[in-house]
């Protein structure tokens, strides 16, 4: 898994039906298949859907949350974009 996003091509897919992956610090998760299974609900993953969502996962996780799904749902990383 060496894949690389953009933050635009991860706000492309900020439905289920496209994917909903979401960004916690710099990694891409795809979460199409989780929603159903979190147990705060589908809404708040629909909510962030697309966006950069590591203040809110933080909020409410911790690590060893993330290390539970990671294997699952990590897709890749963000790639560092160019500043203009």
């Amino acid at each position: 898994m060496a894949d690389t996003f953009t933050t635009k091509d991860v706000a492309s897919h900020n439905t289920v039906e496209s994917g909903l992956y979401i960004i916690i610090d710099n990694d891409v998760y795809s979460l199409a298949g989780f929603v159903d299974e979190h147990p705060g609900g589908a809404k708040i993953l629909k909510r962030v859907g697309g966006k950069d969502a590591s203040k809110q996962f933080w909020k409410y996780h911790n690590e060893s949350v993330l290390k539970k799904y990671q294997g699952k749902l990590k897709i890749g990383t963000i790639k560092e974009e160019a500043k203009l």
